[in-house]
């Protein structure tokens, strides 16, 4: 992004905050690399579109307060997936009715006849959440000139069963059938509605899938789109879960299976239910307690070729609660998505886009040694915990932990931590700092991993009020908020002082995205 580009999302997020951005870098816990809305709520990412050399995020916005309400959606635009310049509200709540989450397409074929001077407009799907009444209902908007501005259609709404519960809508085009494809939640029903389309606007009802997977939340935020796996096409459908996620309330889970335009077929390879096992199995994107609403870019175009997710970074047991000021809520780095073959089936992986690499200062590199040696290199080059991305390299052992700590004071830290006995990555935050401003925060959240044994690389990003790790190049995944005090900076190793448990250590402090490059 250029500078120019830059400076006007600076004007735009000041004027909406009413401070400078200088000031807004430097708040207690302001996120330095991930997107947070100047000032005020936000929570889901919506109609994530890529048109003109620009990614659109919209997000679940509440421009008049810090906690959930008045549901609009608030808007960004970026060149670069890192930087992010602010734009006015793009959907106002209006008429009684709120605007809830959905998804945007770039119109090429001008199927809806909302284009003009032969240019193809950009389309949001959202769903309309009356305030009157027990309603909710599918609606669209559109714009002529890059997102800026946009009219509401006056045939809204295009989709009404006539269902309190009934949102979340993300369109795509299916070329084999040459049409438009709708997948919405039924929240309650825990099930996920597809409906075709020739131009927007006219929805036919094709099948339902569901319930399946994790079911004791209510389902919302689909999204559906084509992976390659072992050269053949493998469809990924996610539902958010509003409860019931591994660490405790809301997640993000997903199928593998097969799409033939009208029907959504689950793959064999999907774990089954196990003698004595509560609840039905399912795979998750994240293991975490901080992802949410996880959906991916349209459009993104064929020469790129990735498959780019992004989640809210929080959760709904305690996101109107978390300490921050005057924002709340930040969204995940932006992902790649794929699929890999393992013993068990095709599964997702994730890797941070290429792009964060440009906020990479210089590498610092310990080449590797005891648990002890690594700590006093650590104290030798001064390391605080962040905003830094850290790629650790634990080498092979039969048992035992190591990991290690961040945001460490006197009396906090945060402890990303591998147990080879029992098999299993965590963060541990009982202990990182404010977490007494809800009941639900402290905790820790794990997950399995295969060949525990074996080496283990653990890639960080740590913010000023988050940490995600990727495991082993994205097979496990785990994003955690923590709000540590000012004096909860140290970083440290821990392990086995005895042999070479630590393989490589490397390390770039990261600059902040408020800044010019």
């Amino acid at each position: 992004m250029t500078l120019v580009v830059l400076a006007v999302g600076i004007l735009a997020a000041a004027s909406e905050s009413g401070s400078n951005i200088a000031d807004a870098s430097l708040e207690p816990w302001r996120p330095q690399f991930h997107f947070t809305p100047p000032k005020n709520w936000m929570n889901d990412p919506n109609g994530m579109v890529y048109y003109d050399g620009e990614y659109h995020l919209f997000y679940q916005h509440n421009p008049f307060g810090d906690k959930w309400g008045h549901m609009s959606w608030g808007h960004a635009v970026s060149r670069d997936l890192v930087h992010w310049e602010h734009l006015p509200v793009a959907l106002p709540e209006e008429n009684d009715i709120m605007i809830f989450s959905g998804s945007a397409v770039v119109d090429w074929k001008n199927t809806s006849g909302f284009g003009k001077d032969g240019k193809p407009p950009l389309v949001a799907i959202y769903t309309g959440h009356s305030t009157k009444k027990p309603l909710q209902d599918q609606h669209l908007a559109y714009s002529n000139d890059r997102g800026r501005t946009w009219t509401k259609y006056a045939g809204n709404p295009v989709l009404d069963i006539k269902e309190k519960d009934f949102r979340d809508p993300k369109v795509i085009w299916h070329g084999p059938s040459k049409r438009w494809i709708m997948a919405v939640a039924w929240p309650i029903k825990r099930k996920v509605r597809f409906y075709a389309s020739p131009d927007l606007k006219d929805w036919t009802h094709l099948s339902d899938f569901g319930p399946a997977g994790s079911v004791e939340g209510i389902w919302e935020c689909p999204d559906l789109f084509p992976l390659p796996v072992d050269g053949k096409m493998k469809w990924v459908l996610v539902v958010n879960v509003g409860s019931g996620a591994p660490t405790g309330g809301s997640g993000c889970q997903y199928f593998v299976g097969d799409f033939d335009g009208k029907t959504f077929t689950l793959d064999p390879s999907h774990p089954k239910k196990k003698a004595g096992q509560k609840g039905e199995p399912a795979l998750w994107l994240d293991h975490g307690p901080d992802f949410y609403a996880a959906v991916t870019w349209s459009d993104v175009p064929a020469r790129d070729g990735r498959r780019i997710a992004l989640g809210w970074m929080s959760n709904w047991q305690y996101a109107n609660d978390v300490p921050t000021s005057p924002w709340r809520s930040a969204m995940t780095v932006p992902r790649e998505l794929g699929l890999r073959r393992t013993a068990e089936g095709p599964r997702l992986v994730q890797k941070p886009v290429t792009e964060l690499e440009k906020l990479r200062g210089s590498l610092r590199r310990f080449k590797g040694g005891t648990v002890e040696e690594a700590n006093t290199w650590i104290k030798r080059s001064d390391l605080d915990s962040g905003p830094l991305e850290m790629v650790i390299e634990l080498a092979s052992a039969g048992k035992g932990t190591a990991g290690v700590k961040l945001f460490k004071g006197e009396k906090e830290e945060t402890v990303v931590k591998v147990d080879r006995e029992q098999g299993r990555i965590s963060i541990d935050r009982t202990r990182s700092g404010n977490v007494a401003f809800h009941a639900k925060f402290p905790g820790v959240a794990s997950v399995s991993i295969a060949k525990a044994t074996g080496r283990i690389k653990l890639r960080l990003f740590v913010d000023a009020c988050s940490v995600e790790v990727f495991v082993n190049d994205g097979e496990q995944v785990l994003t955690s908020l923590a709000f540590p005090s000012k004096a909860g900076r140290a970083v440290e190793l821990f392990g086995p002082n005895e042999g070479a448990t630590v393989s490589a250590f490397d390390v770039w402090p990261l600059a902040s995205c408020w800044k010019a490059e």
